[in-house]
């Protein structure tokens, strides 16, 4: 059963007013720990956390592979252990069709396991909540969208990304019920309802939650009129009022638990110093220094300091942004905001830019041992004033030999990023040789500086040229020559990582962006997770490359174990046979949502009549 959207961020080892205090007060990453022992870690409070002789990492993928097998071990081979599985996590019967959706997932030879879906109903549970027609109405009001009448799905919208998302729909349109389906066309997600509003929908859709008695179940949807004809025509839908505040931050936040730190934190205005990375909001998702729980590390809400540490929430490419809610579907979305996720466009599409399919089977063992990055300067639309604040420009500078020596020798003050701390107790740090370790395994560079001023050369930026050099664009299938592939948010989600996770190289996933599979992936077992201000980077690649300089033992069938069960796995999940699978069953749930008859719409047909059953 979804549960209510949950406050996550009220089990402070400190009171509130205090963290707010610790984020000025607290010095560098330094200050959350220091190694006191062989893999023993002393935390700001005192306690101390052991792993027992083991790496702290090799205890996290062992505590995925367990995870990942009892995941798996509920899928549903019938209809009737999909539609039990289904009840005991949701708390309603499925939707009419539900039978017709999981033959659909069989003949498509998929494995079915109900959390897989867990994303659908993140989304559409607040919609429960929200009057059926007024959902309806805000549908089709919309300038951008798709309709389904009669088994046809069409749209007016020319728009690429609309015509991608089409195209998706019409290879299952004849199983759709009518419906309509707001979308939204931009990078950057636009629903950011305030929290308190949202916990409001929650509390009124867990009174619907319940089991109706199957002899009152409606099993068939109903046909739907042209959009802006019928009953639904009278409804008043509140305005949307688009906001176009540059500073993201103000809006996201109001997502966030009144309670946190986010929304009570003091908010940053000045962006052109150095940026103060305060790893002690870290904590609450990592443990012994790595990503313990990835989906807590993407919810900004306990991480006020990365409203200066994030492009979006600086200054993004484009805004505009509603407190309203309605239903508008997008490929990726912040923890806070609220649009219904779809497959992106660019999986989709599957461009050899994005997917790279010509270099995704190059064997393990022929591969580098380096590291490849290469990508534009984005995140937002950086200028010579907050740059400093951006991510690409943070991991490209801390990938950057001669910068990390200038900074380990005390020669030069790093200008956006911080050495890391000594919790890691990095052999090549210990030795003053840091910026000389990285320098022989990292490749990352730009290739385009992406400048606020126009008029500047192309590619380049007179307010960043004398931090980094450019490098010529590498193909993704040249890329895949590398065992290690760290993925970096852009404007918004990466679009490389489904060529990523299909490749035989080893994905290095920071990111505070959801998408719709994000359900289907373990952590540490299929993906290699890091915190968004790339702290435990160094620790990371310590622990896979080792060092032949310090001795440091490398763990190389580690790597190649989880980059090859990423690529299984995304072989067998990540399909585009998956992805239909996935919307098929989302537009089901959806049309179910705006049925005005929803509470008593459902499928039964595993169980027995009303007249057999006197448990109902």
């Amino acid at each position: 059963m979804f549960p209510r959207r949950p406050s996550a961020f009220l089990r402070f080892l400190i009171p509130a007013g205090l963290l707010i205090l610790a984020f000025y007060t607290l010095g560098g990453p330094s200050d959350i720990s220091e190694r006191v022992g062989p893999f023993t870690v002393s935390t700001p409070w005192g306690t101390k956390i052991t792993t027992g002789g083991q790496h702290p990492i090799e205890v996290l993928i062992k505590r995925a592979e367990q995870e990942f097998e009892e995941r798996i071990a509920d899928k549903s081979e019938t209809v009737g252990e999909a539609a039990a599985a289904y009840r005991k996590r949701r708390g309603r019967h499925p939707p009419p069709g539900f039978d017709k959706w999981f033959a659909f997932a069989q003949e498509k030879d998929a494995l079915i396991v109900e959390d897989f879906f867990d994303q659908i109903y993140h989304d559409l549970e607040p919609f429960w909540g929200l009057p059926a027609k007024r959902i309806r109405k805000d549908a089709w009001d919309f300038e951008m969208r798709i309709q389904v009448r009669d088994g046809k799905a069409t749209s007016g919208s020319d728009w690429f990304w609309t015509k991608i998302w089409l195209k998706l729909l019409q290879t299952i349109e004849d199983k759709l019920p009518d419906m309509d389906l707001a979308l939204n066309a931009m990078d950057e997600p636009r629903l950011v309802v305030p929290w308190e509003e949202i916990d409001g929908y929650m509390t009124k859709a867990a009174e619907t939650r319940k089991l109706a008695d199957p002899s009152d179940i409606i099993s068939e949807f109903q046909k739907l009129p042209p959009p802006g004809e019928g009953s639904e025509k009278s409804e008043v839908t509140p305005a949307k009022d688009w906001e176009k505040e540059k500073h993201y931050w103000l809006i996201a936040r109001r997502g966030c638990p009144p309670d946190s730190l986010a929304r009570q934190a003091p908010v940053i205005n000045n962006f052109e110093n150095t940026p103060l990375i305060k790893s002690s909001f870290a904590l609450e998702h990592m443990q012994n220094g790595y990503v313990s729980n990835f989906t807590l590390s993407t919810d900004f809400c306990h991480q006020p300091d990365l409203q200066a540490l994030e492009g979006i929430f600086v200054e993004p490419l484009s805004t505009s942004a509603t407190k309203t809610m309605f239903p508008m579907f997008g490929g990726s979305k912040l923890a806070v905001n609220n649009e219904i996720l779809l497959p992106a466009p660019m999986y989709l599409n599957e461009e050899e830019r994005f997917m790279g399919s010509k270099g995704q089977n190059i064997p393990w063992e022929e591969k580098n041992d380096t590291v490849i990055w290469r990508g534009v300067a984005t995140g937002g639309r950086n200028h010579e004033w907050n740059w400093r604040s951006f991510q690409r420009h943070r991991f490209v500078a801390m990938n950057n030999g001669t910068s990390i020596t200038l900074a380990e020798t005390h020669k030069q003050e790093p200008a956006n990023f911080a050495l890391p701390p000594a919790q890691y107790g990095l052999q090549a740090q210990q030795i003053g040789h840091l910026g000389k370790w990285v320098g022989n395994f990292s490749n990352v560079a730009f290739v385009d500086l992406m400048c606020g001023y126009p008029d500047q050369l192309p590619g380049r930026c007179n307010y960043t040229d004398p931090y980094y050099s450019l490098r010529k664009a590498m193909p993704m299938s040249e890329q895949f020559g590398n065992k290690y592939l760290p993925d970096i948010d852009g404007n918004s989600f990466s679009g490389r990582y489904l060529g990523f996770l299909r490749s035989t190289s080893l994905p290095i996933k920071a990111t505070l962006w959801r998408e719709w599979h994000d359900s289907r992936l373990v952590a540490w077992k299929h993906f290699v997770p890091m915190d968004s201000r790339f702290g435990d980077w160094y620790g990371i690649m310590e622990y896979f490359l080792g060092n032949p300089e310090t001795g440091a033992k490398p763990h190389d069938e580690a790597a190649k174990r989880i980059a090859m069960a990423g690529r299984e796995w995304a072989e067998k999940v990540l399909r585009k046979d998956d992805m239909q699978i996935y919307v098929y069953r989302l537009l089901l749930e959806y049309a179910r949502v705006s049925d005005p008859k929803r509470e008593k719409m459902g499928w039964v047909g595993d169980l027995p009549n009303s007249s057999e059953s006197s448990n109902w």
